[in-house]
């Protein structure tokens, strides 16, 4: 079986080099470089600027992973339009967190909640970002910086995940898999009588009751050096077989246990069909190489534009607002 291309590919940047949300404001009448800026201040119900909104990502060589992230931050910036919302990048894509940083403390703004689009807390949201944001503080001492949490863990991510391999396995065909698991957000799956289809996949039986191959999911993260950060990843696994019944199996792109090693496991225990679930927000050179590692396979989507990921957003945005003045310098 051919897997299916990897990633919205043909998803692009509707704006420039530097316009990653060209979404329109409420007093905005164009578009401007750096993300969406309104040419009048958006006052609150209290007359006083909303705080900008500064979704951080990661950044790629591969203009798949920036497509995307463009994608997520129109999905984030058009559910609260009086809100400005821009996109930066850590690395490697532009526009940089300096730029971006730079353009709306010379647009005026007082007060800015930088949300990092990163799965887990290591290295870039525990050191890297908040270094930027400390220089940047000494350059505009007058802007406040905020740094929300990142968006993991978060049991919607993992909803968002189930979703992805739901889509996937409802586009294979039937003598491959049971055609159980229609894609959406919705949290509970049920069959015409009333009962969950992860339940009936689990038990290896299709929705009018017939037996079907048992399904393996090969649940694949970034990885890291530390045990301890992938243990922790290894969780996002575990919830997925709460959740659905699918018998799942952690490994890493980098590093032990590999695509392989967890291929092997789930046919020990009786998988007959094994789909890999990437858990990355974006395509990109290390989804390649689990696809390049596991060509027979099926591949589920990125995480991307999901519903889930807008709400999580917003939510790390509202939570960083109340945070005392004391806890966000």
């Amino acid at each position: 079986m051919n897997p299916p291309p990897h990633g919205p590919a043909s998803v692009a940047p509707s704006g420039g080099i530097g316009q990653p949300s060209p979404n329109r404001c409420a007093a905005a009448s164009e578009f401007t470089p750096f993300g969406t800026a309104c040419a009048a201040p958006v006052p609150t119900a209290g007359g006083v600027r909303a705080p900008a909104l500064i979704a951080v990502a990661h950044g790629s060589r591969d203009p798949r992973s920036a497509a995307t992230m463009h994608a997520v931050v129109e999905q984030v910036a058009a559910a609260r339009p009086d809100i400005d919302v821009r996109l930066a990048f850590l690395d490697l894509s532009t526009p940089s967190v300096d730029q971006v940083v730079d353009a709306i403390a010379a647009e005026g703004h007082s007060h800015a909640l930088v949300a990092p689009l990163l799965l887990g807390s290591a290295f870039h949201a525990r050191v890297d970002l908040p270094g930027l944001l400390a220089e940047a503080r000494s350059r505009h001492p007058r802007l406040r910086l905020t740094q929300a949490d990142v968006l993991g863990p978060d049991p919607r991510l993992v909803e968002a995940l189930r979703d992805r391999v739901s889509e996937s396995l409802s586009d294979t065909p039937p003598a491959s898999v049971p055609r159980a698991f229609p894609g959406g957000p919705s949290p509970r799956l049920t069959s015409t009588w009333d009962r969950p289809l992860e339940a009936l996949a689990a038990q290896g039986r299709s929705p009018h009751g017939r037996p079907s191959q048992r399904v393996g999911i090969a649940v694949a993260a970034v990885g890291s050096s530390s045990g301890a950060a992938n243990a922790r990843t290894a969780r996002v696994a575990h919830r997925l077989t709460v959740m659905t019944g699918w018998d799942t199996e952690i490994c890493f792109a980098t590093t032990e246990p590999t695509v392989a090693e967890a291929v092997a496991r789930l046919r020990a225990r009786g998988a007959d069909q094994v789909l890999v679930a990437p858990w990355f927000l974006a395509p990109g050179l290390l989804t390649d190489r689990l696809l390049a590692n596991a060509p027979d396979l099926a591949h589920a989507e990125v995480i991307g534009a999901h519903p889930a990921l807008t709400d999580i957003v917003w939510d790390r945005y509202d939570a960083a607002i109340a945070m005392p003045l004391t806890l966000s310098a």
